[in-house]
């Protein structure tokens, strides 16, 4: 029997954010786009199977929306793995690990999850996460200090980190 999908889009201050979950957790989560239908579309082909469902989405679509209104907000959401290998849930737990506010190296990732040669690995795990903001990869930077890389780009990932900056340091 398959999962059943659910989706939601909607509005934040940053832009239309959208979500797609199974009955286990979030499988996706989007960067905010400048339309609804780029937010839709940017959850990929799963979504024509997924049921519109803002309810069962309600309590993570008000911490996204507080999130990008400049509020400190944790992200307790259960996810969904299936898709995912073993060393990459190994990665975007440890990625959570990180403090609002805060950041680390993509060579901290790698000790945390007991591979510390392995930081290159770590960046193409990060790289893949589909849980943004939820799993922070974008407060993964590298040793030197410089952003590293970023699924949406180099631009966004600095305005979530002075987004999370600003609301730390009010």
């Amino acid at each position: 029997m398959k999962d059943k999908l659910f989706y939601a889009v909607f509005n934040t201050a940053r832009g239309w954010v959208g979500i797609l979950a199974s009955s286990k957790g979030l499988l996706s989560v989007t960067l905010p786009q400048p339309t609804k239908q780029r937010a839709f579309d940017s959850l990929g082909q799963r979504e024509g199977q997924a049921e519109l469902s803002p309810d069962t989405l309600k309590s993570t679509i008000e911490r996204l929306q507080s999130y990008y209104s400049g509020k400190k907000t944790s992200f307790p959401d259960k996810l969904d793995f299936s898709f995912a290998t073993p060393f990459q849930k190994r990665v975007w737990k440890a990625t959570r690990l990180i403090p609002y506010g805060e950041t680390r190296s993509y060579g901290w990732v790698a000790k945390q999850i007991g591979q510390p040669l392995a930081a290159r690995a770590v960046g193409q795990a990060v790289g893949r996460n589909p849980f943004l903001i939820v799993v922070p990869c974008h407060r993964v930077i590298a040793s030197d200090g410089g952003l590293g890389g970023f699924g949406g780009d180099l631009e966004a990932k600095q305005a979530l980190l002075e987004l999370e900056q600003s609301s730390v340091t009010k």
